[in-house]
């Protein structure tokens, strides 16, 4: 048998195993959607268009452009990317406020049993009812709306790294005293580690919560951005114009999670290992 048969045989077999994985894994999902255009078709009713009208539309608001700008419509520019840019902004804030200050608290028991209330405080806050005073503070411009992102995401980064520090293998921290291993040393071989897989849980579920307050931070005082088209759609009885949005937003939050769990799962490939070498034992 030659090697190119051999070949050939291999990548059939893997495109058979792939196309089986993605039949099982979206079978659901295309079956809802066939559920929708079927349940729509038969209603008519102008409030529920149907998936195929929502995709025509959603081509001609965000997919008309010129070759130039790779098919990208002028809603792009004007709505997606701006409210792209304050999503991640405000994420990248949080963590980067979210990770050091919780391993700071985390890292003495004192400091975290004191700051332990005020901290339950203020992350029982709606991030949505401060508006009026970020906006007081702040104006109607990004800088509002990033910061009441960062807000409202910060708290599951803060508190997952806090308990992530606090549980610690005393042991680890022992031994590393007694090498005399410098205290920068310590964080960042021992307590980052062993503390990443409750970071990366607080910081996926920020990523969520940062979406949902994109879409809030853009109804409020906003000219441009996915939420703002939405509302404006809705306004204006655009009702289509409505879902597209509203289809967008879906599409946005499963695309990062994708994204993140493709992250997530190389940086801490070494973790899954080190629990089946200790589940083998």
């Amino acid at each position: 048998m030659s090697a190119a048969h051999t070949n050939g045989g291999r990548f059939t077999n893997w495109m058979a195993d792939t196309m089986q994985s993605l039949s099982i894994r979206y079978a659901l999902g295309l079956a809802l959607i066939v559920l929708w255009q079927y349940a729509a078709t038969r209603a008519g009713s102008i409030f529920f268009p149907t998936p195929v009208e929502i995709l025509g539309r959603t081509r001609e608001l965000w997919l008309s452009g010129p070759p130039s700008r790779l098919f990208l419509g002028t809603g792009v520019f004007q709505d997606v990317f701006p409210s792209l840019f304050r999503l991640l902004a405000g994420w990248a804030l949080a963590v980067m406020i979210g990770v050091p200050l919780g391993m700071a608290i985390g890292r003495s028991r004192t400091v975290s049993d004191l700051a332990n209330p005020t901290l339950q405080f203020l992350r029982a806050i709606p991030g949505p009812a401060l508006i009026p005073v970020f906006i007081i503070l702040l104006g109607t411009e990004t800088t509002m709306r990033v910061t009441l992102i960062a807000f409202g995401s910060v708290w599951p980064i803060l508190l997952n790294t806090i308990e992530g520090t606090r549980t610690v293998d005393p042991v680890q921290l022992e031994t590393a005293r007694a090498y005399r291993l410098p205290r920068h040393a310590q964080l960042w071989r021992i307590v980052l580690p062993s503390a990443m897989p409750k970071i990366f849980a607080g910081v996926r579920v920020s990523l969520s919560l940062a979406v949902i307050l994109m879409v809030v931070s853009e109804l409020v005082a906003s000219t441009n951005g996915i939420g703002y088209r939405i509302q404006n759609a809705q306004i204006m009885f655009l009702l289509t114009d409505m879902w597209c949005g509203i289809v967008l937003l879906a599409l946005l939050g499963y695309a990062l999670n994708w994204l993140f769990l493709k992250v997530e799962y190389h940086v801490l490939r070494w973790h899954r290992g080190a629990r089946g070498q200790t589940a083998r034992s």
